[in-house]
């Protein structure tokens, strides 16, 4: 497979300015490409060209329901590219080929969804106190830059395009250092819609690139207006901080340490199947993934065990291989981080039901792989139950009551998400209630809608995407008077 290393500066398609990095097949380790960096010159170009852009009449006056057909060219385009989308982002990350075609049409999805949004979204005509008429209106921010993680690039970038672009925004889009091969593809698919609208190129730039050179450069340029920003909570925190001072908005979503609880009443099948998709599908890289599994303490051992043969029996391998249930962490460094992590459970006294180690063999030699663990016997206050591992590392705990249960699964800085199984609906609601996360999922895990917010409460984020507010969170509101009276204000005579 070729992959065009051109970068997209200011609409312009060209080799980079800053260093070389290697994109790395995660399921060999051999070197899929290398990509140049966008330099902080050729950052502060990007912005430059995306503030003209946005000003320019043919963007900036260019009615909604115009936007709206872009969005749905671009979601139409990223449909028909979703077997090639697929297969960039099989190769830069290591995910099955299952996964990435699903997250390639999520993407086409978010596009088309945040076309009919913008088709049907209405102003207001607020309630008069005066011989006035007002309308609260909203318009573009202008810049916004946007900075995506390594694990699910395409979908994650058209949940921050998608709204800015409709809400009449230019982007500045910084995927991640080790993952910019899928995200350099949808720009070539935008700036093809953009061409087609004979719209100005420079609304979407795409500048991979290290956080402390392209990241650090765009968040503070100040010509950006706000940032999205996904990725670990720590980075989040200095981005907060730094869009504080330029007293801008920013939308963080950010790092968790989800619970999945499983009641004694669960369909036992069901949550078996439910905990195994939850934790081990994207090898665990992912912010939502069910990493602390709370069960029932009278189902405990039966569950627990149950849950660990199946474990062992799932396949993992590369991407590419239709059989694969678990593929290779995305980079080796990470594979190092997720193994140092369960090195630390043990010298917290974890028991290691089964992973814990690489495999071995001829099929991963070279490669980044992990073995789906299952650990045991930690409290939930251990640092292995507390932090994020981003890894195929579960940590069951059991729980006496619904008290203490609810005591557990909140004690904890994160609060993204939180998966329920049981066949009482009445508990689980009134569980989904109590338990801090800003999605909980019951009979389910991991299911996704492009209408529903998804935000992250505690140290798991700031804001929210997708949804039908998710446009408006990239603009300004504006209200307009219009007088309507015959007379003088009181005092001008």
């Amino acid at each position: 497979m070729q992959f065009s290393t051109d970068i997209l500066i200011a609409g312009q398609w060209r080799r980079g300015a800053g260093e070389p990095v290697d994109t790395v097949d995660p399921a060999t380790g051999r070197v899929l490409a290398t990509v140049h960096a966008a330099s902080a010159r050729e950052v502060d170009e990007a912005v430059e060209a995306a503030a003209a852009a946005v000003a320019d009449p043919a963007w900036r006056d260019l009615p909604a329901h115009e936007r709206a057909r872009l969005l749905h060219r671009i979601g139409e385009l990223t449909e028909q590219a979703a077997d090639e989308l697929s297969a960039v982002q099989t190769a830069d990350t290591g995910k099955t080929l299952t996964e990435t075609r699903a997250l390639a049409l999520s993407a086409a999805g978010t596009f088309r969804y945040m076309a009919a949004v913008l088709e049907t979204a209405e102003e207001s005509v607020t309630p008069s106190r005066g011989a006035y008429v007002t309308v609260s209106t909203h318009e573009p921010i202008g810049v916004v830059g946007a900075i995506n993680p390594w694990n699910s690039p395409v979908a994650s970038d058209a949940q921050k395009i998608a709204p800015a672009l409709a809400a009449g925004n230019a982007v500045v889009l910084k995927p991640a250092a080790w993952t910019p091969l899928v995200s350099l593809a949808l720009g070539r698919l935008i700036s093809r819609a953009l061409a087609e609208f004979r719209l100005p190129p420079a609304l979407l730039s795409v500048l991979p690139g290290s956080g402390r050179v392209v990241g650090d450069a765009l968040v503070r340029h100040p010509l950006v207006g706000r940032i999205g920003f996904t990725g670990g909570t720590e980075t989040g925190r200095s981005i907060a901080e730094i869009a504080a001072r330029k007293l801008i908005p920013a939308s963080l979503e950010l790092g968790g340490k989800s619970p999945t609880i499983v009641r004694a009443d669960a369909d036992v099948e069901q949550a078996l199947a439910g905990v195994l998709f939850g934790i081990f599908s994207s090898s665990g890289q992912s912010c939502i993934a069910g990493s602390r599994l709370f069960v029932a303490r009278e189902i405990y051992d039966s569950f627990v065990g149950e849950l660990v043969e199946r474990v062992r029996k799932l396949r993992v391998g590369p991407g590419t291989d239709p059989a694969t249930q678990v593929g290779p962490l995305v980079h080796h460094r990470h594979r190092d981080s997720v193994a140092a992590y369960v090195d630390l459970a043990r010298s917290e006294g974890a028991r290691v039901l089964c992973g814990g180690a690489a495999p071995e063999g001829e099929p991963y030699e070279g490669g980044a792989y992990y073995l789906p663990t299952v650990l045991d016997g930690l409290a939930n206050t251990s640092r292995t139950c507390q932090e994020e591992i981003f890894g195929p590392v579960l940590v069951a705990l059991p729980y006496d009551d619904e008290d203490d249960l609810v005591r557990q699964a909140n004690d904890s800085v994160y609060g993204l998400a939180c998966g329920i199984w049981t066949r009482d609906l009445r508990a689980a609601g009134r569980l989904a209630r109590r338990i801090e996360a800003g999605t909980v999922w019951i009979n389910t895990y991991k299911q996704f809608s492009a209408s529903t917010p998804f935000s992250g409460w505690k140290d798991s984020g700031l804001g929210t995407e997708k949804g039908r507010d998710a446009i408006r969170a990239y603009q300004r509101q504006k209200s307009l008077y219009w007088g309507i009276s015959d007379h003088p204000l009181p005092w001008a005579n």
